[in-house]
Protein backbone atom coordinates (compact mmCIF):
# COMPACT_ATOMS: atom_id res chain seq x y z
CA UNK A 1 0.00 0.00 0.00
CA UNK A 2 1.70 3.17 -1.20
CA UNK A 3 -1.08 5.75 -1.47
CA UNK A 4 -4.58 6.59 -0.30
CA UNK A 5 -6.79 3.49 -0.66
CA UNK A 6 -10.04 3.64 -2.58
CA UNK A 7 -12.28 3.66 0.51
CA UNK A 8 -10.64 6.91 1.68
CA UNK A 9 -10.36 8.83 -1.60
CA UNK A 10 -12.03 12.23 -1.20
CA UNK A 11 -13.62 11.04 2.03
CA UNK A 12 -12.72 14.02 4.25
CA UNK A 13 -14.20 17.39 3.39
CA UNK A 14 -12.20 20.15 5.05
CA UNK A 15 -14.59 21.82 7.50
CA UNK A 16 -11.87 23.57 9.50
CA UNK A 17 -13.85 26.78 10.07
CA UNK A 18 -16.76 24.97 11.74
CA UNK A 19 -17.01 23.91 15.40
CA UNK A 20 -15.35 22.56 17.35
CA UNK A 21 -12.21 23.59 15.43
CA UNK A 22 -13.38 27.07 14.41
CA UNK A 23 -10.19 27.89 12.51
CA UNK A 24 -10.01 31.51 11.33
CA UNK A 25 -10.65 31.79 7.62
CA UNK A 26 -7.25 33.41 7.12
CA UNK A 27 -5.63 30.26 8.54
CA UNK A 28 -8.00 27.72 6.98
CA UNK A 29 -7.36 28.80 3.38
CA UNK A 30 -3.56 28.32 3.34
CA UNK A 31 -3.91 25.17 5.43
CA UNK A 32 -6.31 23.75 2.87
CA UNK A 33 -3.90 24.55 0.06
CA UNK A 34 -1.20 22.64 1.93
CA UNK A 35 -3.52 19.66 2.37
CA UNK A 36 -4.30 19.63 -1.34
CA UNK A 37 -0.60 19.43 -2.26
CA UNK A 38 0.44 16.98 0.48
CA UNK A 39 1.18 13.27 -0.12
CA UNK A 40 -2.28 12.46 1.30
CA UNK A 41 -4.08 14.98 -0.96
CA UNK A 42 -6.30 12.26 -2.45
CA UNK A 43 -7.99 11.93 0.96
CA UNK A 44 -9.08 15.57 1.04
CA UNK A 45 -12.25 17.04 -0.42
CA UNK A 46 -13.10 20.74 -0.84
CA UNK A 47 -12.88 23.42 1.81
CA UNK A 48 -16.39 23.75 3.25
CA UNK A 49 -17.40 27.32 4.02
CA UNK A 50 -20.62 28.99 5.15
CA UNK A 51 -22.20 31.27 2.57
CA UNK A 52 -21.59 34.18 4.93
CA UNK A 53 -17.80 33.71 4.62
CA UNK A 54 -17.60 34.71 0.96
CA UNK A 55 -17.21 38.44 1.61
CA UNK A 56 -14.24 37.73 3.86
CA UNK A 57 -12.83 35.20 1.40
CA UNK A 58 -12.48 37.68 -1.46
CA UNK A 59 -9.56 39.72 -0.01
CA UNK A 60 -7.75 36.52 1.03
CA UNK A 61 -7.75 35.31 -2.57
CA UNK A 62 -6.83 38.63 -4.17
CA UNK A 63 -3.41 38.17 -5.74
CA UNK A 64 -3.23 34.55 -4.54
CA UNK A 65 -1.08 32.57 -6.95
CA UNK A 66 -2.41 29.23 -5.77
CA UNK A 67 -5.08 28.96 -8.45
CA UNK A 68 -8.80 28.46 -7.96
CA UNK A 69 -9.69 27.36 -4.43
CA UNK A 70 -11.80 24.20 -4.22
CA UNK A 71 -14.82 24.98 -2.04
CA UNK A 72 -18.24 23.72 -1.05
CA UNK A 73 -20.74 26.16 0.45
CA UNK A 74 -23.31 25.70 3.19
CA UNK A 75 -26.59 27.60 3.24
CA UNK A 76 -28.16 27.05 6.68
CA UNK A 77 -30.87 29.62 5.92
CA UNK A 78 -32.11 27.62 2.94
CA UNK A 79 -32.33 27.92 -0.85
CA UNK A 80 -32.56 31.72 -0.96
CA UNK A 81 -29.23 32.01 0.82
CA UNK A 82 -27.80 29.39 -1.55
CA UNK A 83 -28.84 31.51 -4.53
CA UNK A 84 -26.97 34.48 -3.14
CA UNK A 85 -23.92 32.32 -2.46
CA UNK A 86 -23.89 31.05 -6.04
CA UNK A 87 -23.91 34.60 -7.36
CA UNK A 88 -21.15 35.70 -5.00
CA UNK A 89 -18.97 32.66 -5.76
CA UNK A 90 -19.20 33.35 -9.49
CA UNK A 91 -17.14 36.50 -8.94
CA UNK A 92 -14.38 34.75 -6.98
CA UNK A 93 -11.40 32.58 -8.03
CA UNK A 94 -12.99 29.44 -6.63
CA UNK A 95 -13.98 26.07 -8.04
CA UNK A 96 -17.37 25.25 -6.54
CA UNK A 97 -17.80 21.54 -5.79
CA UNK A 98 -21.12 21.54 -3.98
CA UNK A 99 -23.90 23.27 -2.10
CA UNK A 100 -25.24 22.11 1.26
CA UNK A 101 -28.69 23.48 1.94
CA UNK A 102 -30.82 23.29 5.07
CA UNK A 103 -34.60 22.89 4.89
CA UNK A 104 -36.42 25.93 6.31
CA UNK A 105 -38.88 25.23 9.10
CA UNK A 106 -42.31 24.28 7.85
CA UNK A 107 -41.28 23.67 4.25
CA UNK A 108 -42.69 20.63 2.51
CA UNK A 109 -40.68 18.32 0.28
CA UNK A 110 -42.27 19.70 -2.88
CA UNK A 111 -41.57 23.33 -1.86
CA UNK A 112 -37.97 22.43 -1.16
CA UNK A 113 -37.36 20.67 -4.47
CA UNK A 114 -38.95 23.49 -6.45
CA UNK A 115 -36.64 25.98 -4.77
CA UNK A 116 -33.52 23.84 -5.19
CA UNK A 117 -34.33 23.12 -8.83
CA UNK A 118 -34.73 26.85 -9.31
CA UNK A 119 -31.07 27.38 -8.45
CA UNK A 120 -30.18 25.95 -11.88
CA UNK A 121 -26.70 24.89 -10.82
CA UNK A 122 -24.60 22.04 -12.16
CA UNK A 123 -22.81 21.41 -8.85
CA UNK A 124 -24.08 18.66 -6.54
CA UNK A 125 -26.66 19.85 -4.02
CA UNK A 126 -26.83 18.14 -0.64
CA UNK A 127 -30.02 18.85 1.29
CA UNK A 128 -29.70 18.52 5.06
CA UNK A 129 -32.57 16.14 5.80
CA UNK A 130 -34.43 17.25 8.94
CA UNK A 131 -34.72 14.80 11.81
CA UNK A 132 -38.51 14.89 11.87
CA UNK A 133 -41.58 13.45 10.18
CA UNK A 134 -40.63 15.09 6.86
CA UNK A 135 -37.64 12.80 6.33
CA UNK A 136 -39.37 10.08 4.23
CA UNK A 137 -41.00 12.59 1.89
CA UNK A 138 -37.82 14.64 1.51
CA UNK A 139 -35.67 11.57 0.78
CA UNK A 140 -38.23 10.48 -1.82
CA UNK A 141 -38.24 13.95 -3.36
CA UNK A 142 -34.44 14.00 -3.53
CA UNK A 143 -34.49 10.64 -5.29
CA UNK A 144 -36.97 11.92 -7.87
CA UNK A 145 -35.06 15.16 -8.48
CA UNK A 146 -31.53 13.75 -8.53
CA UNK A 147 -30.29 15.74 -5.55
CA UNK A 148 -28.32 14.38 -2.62
CA UNK A 149 -28.85 14.15 1.14
CA UNK A 150 -26.84 15.38 4.08
CA UNK A 151 -27.23 13.79 7.51
CA UNK A 152 -26.22 15.48 10.74
CA UNK A 153 -24.29 13.00 12.86
CA UNK A 154 -23.33 15.19 15.81
CA UNK A 155 -22.70 18.70 17.04
CA UNK A 156 -21.90 20.81 20.05
CA UNK A 157 -24.75 19.40 22.20
CA UNK A 158 -25.79 15.83 22.94
CA UNK A 159 -29.20 16.16 21.30
CA UNK A 160 -27.54 16.69 17.90
CA UNK A 161 -26.21 13.12 17.90
CA UNK A 162 -28.65 10.58 16.44
CA UNK A 163 -28.43 7.20 18.13
CA UNK A 164 -27.41 4.16 16.07
CA UNK A 165 -31.04 3.20 15.38
CA UNK A 166 -31.94 6.65 14.04
CA UNK A 167 -28.82 6.93 11.88
CA UNK A 168 -29.30 3.37 10.60
CA UNK A 169 -32.84 4.22 9.51
CA UNK A 170 -31.59 7.33 7.70
CA UNK A 171 -28.86 5.39 5.88
CA UNK A 172 -31.26 2.60 4.96
CA UNK A 173 -33.78 5.09 3.58
CA UNK A 174 -31.19 6.93 1.48
CA UNK A 175 -29.68 3.73 0.08
CA UNK A 176 -33.09 2.24 -0.71
CA UNK A 177 -34.05 5.41 -2.57
CA UNK A 178 -30.73 5.62 -4.42
CA UNK A 179 -29.88 8.99 -2.84
CA UNK A 180 -26.15 9.60 -2.25
CA UNK A 181 -25.41 11.30 1.06
CA UNK A 182 -22.72 13.02 3.06
CA UNK A 183 -22.46 13.34 6.83
CA UNK A 184 -21.64 16.34 8.92
CA UNK A 185 -20.43 16.94 12.49
CA UNK A 186 -19.42 14.58 15.25
CA UNK A 187 -17.40 12.14 13.17
CA UNK A 188 -14.15 12.93 14.95
CA UNK A 189 -12.73 9.41 14.89
CA UNK A 190 -12.83 6.37 12.61
CA UNK A 191 -14.63 4.13 15.13
CA UNK A 192 -17.50 4.75 17.56
CA UNK A 193 -16.28 6.17 20.85
CA UNK A 194 -17.20 8.26 23.87
CA UNK A 195 -15.60 11.68 23.91
CA UNK A 196 -13.71 12.03 27.21
CA UNK A 197 -14.27 15.78 27.38
CA UNK A 198 -18.02 15.93 26.72
CA UNK A 199 -19.18 12.38 27.46
CA UNK A 200 -20.97 12.31 24.08
CA UNK A 201 -21.14 8.98 22.25
CA UNK A 202 -19.75 9.74 18.80
CA UNK A 203 -20.25 7.84 15.56
CA UNK A 204 -17.23 6.53 13.66
CA UNK A 205 -16.88 7.27 9.97
CA UNK A 206 -15.66 3.72 9.28
CA UNK A 207 -18.73 2.38 11.07
CA UNK A 208 -20.83 4.54 8.76
CA UNK A 209 -19.02 3.17 5.71
CA UNK A 210 -19.69 -0.42 6.83
CA UNK A 211 -23.34 0.38 7.56
CA UNK A 212 -23.69 1.82 4.06
CA UNK A 213 -22.20 -1.34 2.57
CA UNK A 214 -24.63 -3.43 4.62
CA UNK A 215 -27.58 -1.34 3.43
CA UNK A 216 -26.51 -1.88 -0.16
CA UNK A 217 -26.43 -5.60 0.59
CA UNK A 218 -30.08 -5.41 1.67
CA UNK A 219 -29.48 -6.12 5.34
CA UNK A 220 -32.08 -4.94 7.87
CA UNK A 221 -31.79 -1.68 9.78
CA UNK A 222 -31.03 -3.58 12.99
CA UNK A 223 -27.85 -4.92 11.40
CA UNK A 224 -26.88 -1.43 10.30
CA UNK A 225 -27.42 -0.14 13.83
CA UNK A 226 -25.20 -2.90 15.23
CA UNK A 227 -22.43 -1.92 12.82
CA UNK A 228 -22.78 1.73 13.81
CA UNK A 229 -22.56 0.77 17.50
CA UNK A 230 -19.43 -1.40 17.16
CA UNK A 231 -16.50 -0.01 19.20
CA UNK A 232 -13.97 -2.74 18.36
CA UNK A 233 -11.49 -0.68 16.33
CA UNK A 234 -9.42 -3.63 15.15
CA UNK A 235 -12.50 -5.49 13.95
CA UNK A 236 -13.98 -2.46 12.21
CA UNK A 237 -10.68 -1.71 10.47
CA UNK A 238 -10.25 -5.32 9.35
CA UNK A 239 -13.73 -5.36 7.81
CA UNK A 240 -13.08 -2.13 5.93
CA UNK A 241 -9.76 -3.48 4.65
CA UNK A 242 -11.46 -6.69 3.50
CA UNK A 243 -14.17 -4.99 1.42
CA UNK A 244 -13.81 -6.08 -2.22
CA UNK A 245 -13.15 -3.25 -4.70
CA UNK A 246 -16.65 -3.35 -6.17
CA UNK A 247 -18.34 -3.09 -2.80
CA UNK A 248 -15.96 -0.33 -1.72
CA UNK A 249 -16.79 1.67 -4.84
CA UNK A 250 -20.53 1.15 -4.33
CA UNK A 251 -20.38 2.15 -0.67
CA UNK A 252 -18.43 5.31 -1.46
CA UNK A 253 -20.80 6.22 -4.28
CA UNK A 254 -23.57 6.14 -1.67
CA UNK A 255 -21.64 7.67 1.27
CA UNK A 256 -19.71 10.33 -0.61
CA UNK A 257 -17.89 12.19 2.18
CA UNK A 258 -18.04 13.67 5.65
CA UNK A 259 -17.02 17.04 7.01
CA UNK A 260 -14.20 17.15 9.53
CA UNK A 261 -12.75 20.18 11.29
CA UNK A 262 -9.37 18.40 11.35
CA UNK A 263 -7.86 16.65 8.34
CA UNK A 264 -4.88 15.44 10.35
CA UNK A 265 -6.91 13.52 12.93
CA UNK A 266 -8.55 11.05 10.52
CA UNK A 267 -5.29 10.87 8.57
CA UNK A 268 -3.17 9.84 11.54
CA UNK A 269 -5.82 7.59 13.09
CA UNK A 270 -6.34 5.67 9.85
CA UNK A 271 -2.59 5.16 9.69
CA UNK A 272 -2.59 3.91 13.30
CA UNK A 273 -5.24 1.36 12.29
CA UNK A 274 -3.06 0.17 9.40
CA UNK A 275 -5.44 1.48 6.75
CA UNK A 276 -3.15 4.21 5.40
CA UNK A 277 0.61 4.11 4.74
CA UNK A 278 2.50 5.59 7.69
CA UNK A 279 4.63 7.56 5.20
CA UNK A 280 1.64 9.77 4.45
CA UNK A 281 1.65 11.06 8.02
CA UNK A 282 5.39 11.72 8.42
CA UNK A 283 5.04 15.50 8.64
CA UNK A 284 2.74 15.03 11.66
CA UNK A 285 4.90 12.46 13.45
Amino acid sequence: MTGVPAFAAGLCDDAAVFPPGRAPLAAAVPAHRRHRTAPYAALVGPLVLPATALDDLAPLLAGDAGGALDVALTAPAGPAQAAGALAAAADLPVELHGLEIAVPAGWTASELVRAVDGLRTDVPVHVEVPRDERRPAIVAALAASGHRAKFRTGGVTADLYPDPDELAAAVAAAVAAGVPFKATAGLHHPVRNTDPGTGFDQHGFLNLLLATDAALDGRPAADLAALLADRDAASVAARVAALPPGRTAAARAAFVSFGTCSITDPLTELADLGLLPAALTEEYA
